[in-house]
């Protein structure tokens, strides 16, 4: 028998079929095993750059609702100063400005030659009280005069300075200035309102403000 003959008929025998057969598996069970590996690691991956994004959006949510942790202590954090600024720099009435002004020029000491007073339009939790006031004196009287607006316990807002004249010493200015009241104190003050017509006359001189010390 020839060795051709010998090998084919050892690999068509039943030994060798299962030979045939056992190799035929290892290898598509080690190709198998390569695949699944493969996948195992791309999948593996993509995981992990899935948690690396979801990380970084909640990251970014934290960031972005930072502001709003302790929120309602905030408000009323807020509340509290703004209810302590009303009473400790908002007049509670007219008089308490007409008192406060004649106390200042009595410091500088200036003369106040005219003081228009008007109520700005609008209105909201405060209301503006507008006054265009005439002063004379010497320099460092207005000066202080000023400065006594600006530091006084009662909000005063200085809007605009203007010299009208000076003479032998005495400077003349023209001042326009704010402070606020209540709606309801400045209902009650009878002060007229910017821009509407006016049924009363001006209110200047007589009044505490109307006149330095």
């Amino acid at each position: 028998m020839s060795k051709v003959s010998l090998m084919r008929e050892r690999l068509f025998s039943p030994v060798g079929l299962h030979a045939i057969g056992f190799g035929v598996l290892a290898v598509t069970t080690i190709l198998l095993g390569i695949r699944v590996g493969l996948d195992w690691r791309a999948t593996s991956s993509s995981n992990v750059d899935a948690v690396a994004s979801r990380n970084a959006e909640l990251k970014t949510l934290q960031l972005q609702t930072a502001p709003l942790r302790g929120l309602d202590a905030k408000v009323a954090l807020s509340r509290k100063q703004i209810d302590e600024f009303y009473q400790k720099r908002i007049p509670p009435s007219y008089s308490a400005i007409l008192e406060q002004l004649g106390t200042l020029a009595g410091k500088g000491p200036v003369r106040l030659t005219r003081v228009q007073y008007t109520q700005a339009p609008g209105s909201g939790d405060l209301t503006e009280i507008r006054m265009d006031a005439g002063l004379s004196g010497d320099y460092t009287a207005i000066m202080r005069f000023v400065n006594g607006l600006e530091r006084s316990q009662t909000f005063f807002v200085v809007r605009a300075m203007a010299l009208t004249g000076q003479q032998s010493g005495t400077v003349n200015l023209r001042l326009q200035f704010s402070t606020w009241l209540r709606p309801a104190d400045a209902a009650a003050s009878g002060l007229p309102v910017e821009g509407a017509p006016s049924t009363s006359p001006e209110i200047a001189g007589g009044s505490p403000a109307g006149e330095g010390r």
